[in-house]
């Protein structure tokens, strides 16, 4: 996708979520017009667009906090963006490493599991509502589905060989998403790997690879 490909509102502007390249921690929210997303690409830091005073301005040219891109990502309407970045201090004015640190509920760990994830997809497969990205997995099919479980099995790997911990764990959780979406894409159930993971403690190794081949 190009820039002139992408759909700036009527105002002339789109909006950039900026995400930590490492940890993938939303950094802050923010407007780009064309030339600002041109000077952003140029230069290679972030530049925006301030709605307030209504002019450009480039992240950091105050603070010294300056955000170098790494990879820019437009979502399948071409309306938003994902900026992911290394940052040189606090994302914040306020001087926080997010703009995002006012918590409004949060959910206990172990309270969603495995099966509660595979219930939602598959009735995000059922219903494909509207603006979903599950749908839009589930519409262009299962070779989407696959090339997607590919990619993430790569990003695994190379967060794995940065020893970076934090972003191995997230490439892990994507790498989980995309692997339920293609179980409930070809009708595979969660009690199916259950059951196979469950009976390989009594298969010998080397007749299993045999039967494998």
């Amino acid at each position: 996708m190009t820039i002139n490909e992408l759909k700036f509102d009527e105002k002339g502007l789109i909006t950039a979520v900026v995400q930590d390249f490492y940890s993938k921690k939303v950094l802050t929210v923010a407007y780009m017009n064309k030339e600002s997303l041109e000077i952003t690409i140029k230069e290679g830091k972030t530049c925006f667009y301030s709605r307030s005073r209504q002019k450009l301005w480039r992240k950091g040219e105050t603070s010294g906090n300056f955000q170098h891109v790494v990879r820019i990502t437009a979502d399948c309407d071409g309306d938003a963006l994902v900026v992911e970045v290394i940052k040189d201090g606090p994302a914040c004015h306020l001087g926080t490493d997010s703009c995002f640190s006012n918590t409004l509920i949060e959910k206990e760990l172990g309270e969603f599991c495995i099966d509660d994830l595979y219930a939602l997809l598959k009735g995000r497969k059922e219903k494909l509502p509207e603006g979903s990205y599950t749908t839009y997995l589930f519409q262009k099919g299962k070779e989407k589905i696959l090339r997607k479980v590919g990619e993430e099995c790569t990003e695994v790997i190379i967060g794995a060989m940065k020893d970076s911990k934090d972003e191995t764990i997230y490439e892990i959780a994507d790498l989980t998403y995309h692997t339920l979406v293609l179980m409930v894409e070809m009708g595979i159930s969660v009690d199916e790997i259950k059951s196979e993971l469950a009976s390989r403690h009594v298969i010998d190794k080397k007749v299993k690879q045999e039967t494998m081949k």
